[in-house]
């Protein structure tokens, strides 16, 4: 140890010594002249040092001739304010920057519980400013440019999403403690936190965005446990009885609406509207009861995703509905989505047999060690997917369901169903307390009488009209039945055609109430409607609408399903044969 010190010595004044000579090099020779004539006065007067004659100021001086001005400024933005406003892109208008106030007389405060939740402290960083225009619309600023790269925060977006993840764990607890459906816990949940309840959540489209990724991973999930050969059993019934409850939805709508003296256009998006369903709800309750494998559970799923496919074409057909455009120019839009769809999926399956398994086995041997790298892959491949379907005029629920069933058809399904269930879970949870936001307590409850009536009304005239369709397939009276109350509700996807329905001015403001109030009292109202399926079929045996006999059975190695006269068994098998 002593025979290495002389040497590490050494070594350290070597380097002093040429970072010196390295820093000597950048200086001119008057700054040399300055530093020297500074030294020698130093030497003789021993006054204070002056500015620019110490090592440091030397040091300064270099690095400002190294790191010049134009490199701390940034490349011309084609997106910068003047660019835009000289290209047209866009509207000068008066706008408000809110920055958070700052406690300078130092004053005591009494204490508000909703302070809690207010980063706005004289301790605490300093906030993201925000912006508010004319009708009162808030921009949360998310480039904030500086001199210097530097790490930016959106501190109220981090604490809108401890708010929403705390509130939903509580509110599953209380309702699991209860022995209630967790997904009645979220959605309550997230209507006390949201702005009709205590209002602590700032920023609601930065967390409905994040929040929408537990849609994705939910049909993702979906899609790895969907079998293609239970997809052919009930493709008939999913595809062609699904695009028949949206249309007679439509047509039934119009037709009255014209009878009362209203607009068809408006009957007409009143019918597209009520045919949604709820996705994530509806499969959360069927995972919930393990009825995914029955009968009833595959009609549902595949309705489902035939009306998530069918997005697309609702979007298209507005402008028609709103005379902003022509029918041909509809019509033409229309199909070209439904070319868009047929070469997607066409895509999708040729990567499903040549491309994805080699590349998921390429993804196991790499994480032999660790599943980290495998479960990093199976989420970048789902959201690649989800985002090309999105890009496409799609939907990111069909690119995400896409994705698990190209995954499906692998040996490594189930193992990549195990690295997505607590991703999932966590998202899903997320996002059903980011609907309940959009649920104002307030609202519901100064006009529950009008809004509860027509959520039976809603409840009742679906559940008639897909149970008439489903039993028109062949199927009987038990499993259509139940199709058609588990899709009874309407889905979160209503909200997306409200919006944009509303943007076109297809709706007035008293309609597009009504149909917000009723699709978010239809969403709590599904928990209460899953609680009553079990009472509905034992009293449908006991009225003899259905014979006790056909009950849908599901097994643990197979599934039986049973037509409607009982002649007929089609039997899909999963793991191996089963008798019943």
């Amino acid at each position: 140890m002593l025979r290495r010190e002389p040497f590490l010595c050494k070594l350290i004044f070597f380097l002093f010594c040429f970072a010196s000579l390295s820093l000597a090099d950048e200086l001119t020779d008057s700054d040399r002249l300055e530093f020297n004539a500074n030294a020698s006065i130093s030497n003789t007067s021993l006054p204070k040092p002056k500015e620019g004659g110490s090592f440091a100021d030397m040091i300064d001086k270099a690095l400002e001739k190294e790191f010049t001005e134009n490199d701390q400024n940034e490349a011309t933005d084609a997106g910068s304010f003047n660019n835009s406003v000289a290209e047209q892109q866009a509207v000068l208008e008066t706008v408000a920057r809110v920055k958070s106030k700052k406690n300078d007389t130092k004053e005591e405060k009494s204490f508000k519980f909703h302070d809690v939740f207010n980063l706005d402290n004289e301790n605490g960083p300093e906030d993201t400013p925000t912006l508010i225009d004319r009708k009162d619309n808030v921009f949360i600023i998310s480039n904030f440019k500086s001199k210097y790269p530097v790490l930016q925060l959106d501190l109220r977006l981090i604490s809108d999403l401890v708010v929403v993840i705390v509130s939903a764990t509580c509110g599953g607890i209380a309702f699991a403690c209860a022995g209630q459906p967790v997904i009645t816990g979220y959605l309550l949940a997230g209507s006390i936190i949201g702005p009709g309840g205590f209002n602590f959540v700032s920023e609601m489209v930065q967390v409905e965005t994040v929040a929408q990724f537990g849609v994705i991973f939910l049909l993702f999930a979906l899609g790895l446990e969907f079998s293609t050969t239970k997809l052919r059993v009930v493709r008939a019934v999913a595809v062609v009885g699904g695009l028949l409850e949206i249309v007679l939805f439509m047509f039934l709508c119009g037709i009255t609406a014209m009878l009362c003296g209203g607009k068809s256009s408006e009957g007409v998006f009143v019918g597209a509207f009520l045919s949604m369903s709820s996705t994530a709800v509806v499969l959360k309750f069927l995972m919930e009861k393990n009825s995914i494998n029955s009968l009833h559970g595959q009609v549902t799923i595949g309705t489902l995703i035939l009306q998530d496919c069918a997005v697309g074409l609702l979007f298209a057909l507005l402008p028609v509905l709103c005379g902003t455009s022509g029918v041909l120019q509809g019509l033409m839009s229309m199909t070209k989505v439904l070319v868009l769809l047929i070469t997607f999926l066409a895509v999708l399956s040729i990567l499903s047999r040549t491309w994805v398994p080699w590349f998921l086995k390429l993804m196991m041997s790499l994480s032999s060690q660790t599943n980290e790298l495998y479960q990093l892959a199976s989420v970048a491949f789902c959201l690649l997917v989800a985002w090309s379907s999105d890009k496409l005029g799609l939907s990111l629920e069909l690119g995400s369901f896409a994705a698990g069933v190209m995954i499906s058809t692998t040996d490594l399904a189930q193992h990549t169903l195990e690295q997505i269930e607590p991703i999932r879970n966590f998202f899903a949870a997320l996002f059903l307390a980011s609907i309940g936001m959009l649920i104002h307590v307030h609202f519901l409850w100064s006009h529950v009488d009008i809004l509860l009536a027509s959520v039976i009304l809603v409840i009742i005239i679906k559940t008639a009209i897909i149970t008439t369709v489903v039993r028109g397939f062949g199927y009987n009276n038990k499993t259509a039945l139940l199709v058609g109350m588990s899709l009874a509700q309407i889905g979160e996807f209503a909200f997306v055609l409200l919006s944009r329905a509303s943007n076109l001015h297809l709706v007035e403001g008293k309609l597009y109430l009504l149909l917000l109030g009723t699709t978010a009292l239809s969403l709590v109202t599904t928990t209460l409607l899953f609680k009553l399926i079990p009472a509905v079929m034992h009293l449908g045996v006991l009225l003899r609408w259905f014979p006790p006999d056909s009950a849908v059975e599901v097994g643990s190695k197979g599934d039986n399903f049973r037509s409607d006269s009982g002649k007929q068994r089609i039997s899909v098998l999963v793991e191996g044969p089963h008798d019943s």
